[in-house]
Parts: C-alpha cells; sequence; structure tokens
C-alpha cells in the first residue's frame, strides 16, 4: 500500500495585497493628478474632484477645481480604499501563478475596471461619462499591472493542506 502525498493549497498574502494596493494606488494617483492633465488639458483637482464625488455627489463637481480639503481627504479615502479593496480581489485571483501572470492580468484587470468604471458604473455616476480617455485607460493599465506585479514580488508563499 502506498501513501498518498497530501494535496497543498496556496494561501493569499493579504498583507502583501494591501501593499500592492497602496503603492498602485499611490502610482494611479500621480497619473491621473499630474500626468493625466498634462496630456488631454485641465488640471489635478478635477481627477480628485471626480474620486470624490462617489460619495459627495456631483456638486463638487463646478468650477473652479481649485483646492478644497474637505474634498482632497475624501477623495484620498475613497480612492486608497477602493485600491486595495480591487488589489485584495485581484490577490485572489492570480496569487496561484507567478509575476508574469500577475502583470498581465493585472493589466488586464485595470483594463477591465476602466470599463466598469467608465460603462457600467456611469448609470450611477453620468457625470464620469464626460472624462472617458485614453490616458484613463492607460492609467488603469498601469494600476493593475502594478498592483499584480507588486502582489506577486512580495508575496510570501505559504501552502496548507487542501
Amino acid at each position: 500500500m502506498t501513501k498518498a502525498t497530501p494535496q497543498l493549497r496556496q494561501l493569499v498574502d493579504w498583507s502583501a495585497a494591501v501593499w500592492a494596493g497602496l503603492i498602485a494606488g499611490l502610482v494611479f494617483l500621480v497619473l491621473n493628478v499630474f500626468m493625466v492633465p498634462l496630456l488631454v488639458g485641465g488640471n489635478g483637482w478635477i481627477s480628485l474632484r471626480y474620486t470624490a464625488s462617489l460619495v459627495m455627489g456631483p456638486g463638487v463637481l463646478p468650477p473652479p477645481a481649485s483646492f478644497d480639503l474637505i474634498v482632497l481627504v475624501v477623495a484620498l479615502l475613497v480612492h486608497f480604499i477602493l485600491s486595495v479593496l480591487w488589489s485584495i480581489l485581484l490577490a485572489y485571483v492570480i496569487h496561484r501563478w507567478g509575476l508574469l501572470v500577475g502583470l498581465i492580468g493585472g493589466a488586464l484587470f485595470g483594463l477591465a475596471l476602466y470599463g466598469i468604471n467608465f460603462y457600467a458604473l456611469t448609470l450611477f455616476y453620468p457625470w464620469f461619462f464626460a472624462i472617458r480617455s485614453w490616458p484613463l485607460i492607460a492609467s488603469h493599465l498601469i494600476f493593475g499591472a502594478l498592483a499584480g506585479g507588486i502582489y506577486e514580488s512580495l508575496e510570501v508563499e505559504e501552502f496548507v493542506p487542501a
């Protein structure tokens, strides 16, 4: 009689997922606040106001798009909470496959997020329709690829019996 080898199941490294979300979220924020206005015009406060509008409503969008401490705090909270939540979901999906799948799968995940954010969710947030653009597609792709790649780079492999 031969002894069967136990099946192992890989665990998600939740700490790595949170760090990946924070880091990828920071890069995404910098891209949207500084780079997108350089490429398509406007100013960086617009991006932050759109993020805050998810909680505060479209009343925060009319000009002038200038500094407002409450809008900034709400935008940063919403942005980083969403970044971490999306990164946790991504980590759950890709945690078994390694860096290459983390990067490519993450980029595809970011593209899917763009589609959801700017096509499906415009049913609830119609004002987001106005900011659909190729730089935002690029920043979502970069967010996903970074979140997946950073997660896979930081992940500590841990296995438990299945």
